[in-house]
């Protein structure tokens, strides 16, 4: 009988564990295959594109809370009706209705914020703000988006898949908001993590040096 209870307390303390991980990874609806959602430090980004046809059609997301089989988000911003910012949407999210893609695991996997840029020597910080511009990734899949969460400004989007290997970051484009031509290039640049902190230095889609500092906050 003891033993009987001690494999259901181990049952349920592993139940409960399980429970209380944080949603996080990168999914595909099984209704359409054009539609990623990707989660990470409590950030939900649903987005909608064809890599074939290069076509971007959406993307929207914001700090998240789950509830059930329910996702309650706080809407940051939506490409598609800037007045919707600022409201909680609630949606049905269950992942067993949805394709794995990957389990949000990888070193550099996070919701990152750019806050500094380096120049020569000189590091510029860049203040947290209602403009900001973030980079999600999960284990495979990376987005940046431009927003505003005070006025609803939608300034862009692009992403696709990444690698992280030897230092080493490769950004393989599947979508680009403000040029689809964008689509199908790759991007190497170096990375680092230093004090908590992603070092992003080589050059921009358009040829540029640039050297960015990225924050999880």
């Amino acid at each position: 009988m003891k033993t009987c209870y001690l494999l259901l307390f181990i049952f349920l303390i592993g139940f409960d564990a399980q429970a209380q991980q944080p949603l996080k990874g990168s999914y595909r609806s099984k209704e359409s295959a054009e539609i990623i959602y990707n989660l990470i430090d409590g950030y939900f980004v649903e987005t909608k594109f064809n890599v074939n046809t290069k076509a971007f059609d959406y993307t929207w997301g914001g700090p998240f809370t789950k509830e059930g089989n329910k996702l309650i988000v706080l809407t940051h911003f939506d490409s598609r009706d800037k007045s919707v910012v600022g409201k909680s949407r609630e949606i049905s999210f269950n992942i067993k209705n949805l394709d794995l893609i990957d389990k949000g695991e990888n070193a550099l996997a996070g919701n990152w914020r750019i806050s500094g840029r380096k120049t020569g020597d000189q590091i510029t910080d860049n203040p947290l703000r209602a403009r900001r511009t973030y980079k999600l990734l999960t284990g495979t899949r990376f987005q940046w988006f431009a927003i505003n969460i005070e006025t609803g400004e939608f300034s862009g989007t692009g992403g696709g898949t990444y690698q992280f290997i030897n230092g080493k970051y490769t950004e393989h484009i599947e979508f680009f908001s403000r040029d689809s031509n964008r689509v199908g290039a790759s991007l190497q640049f170096s990375a680092k993590i230093e004090e908590g902190k992603w070092h992003h230095s080589g050059f921009s889609s358009k040829g540029e040096a640039i050297y960015e500092i990225w924050s999880r906050d």
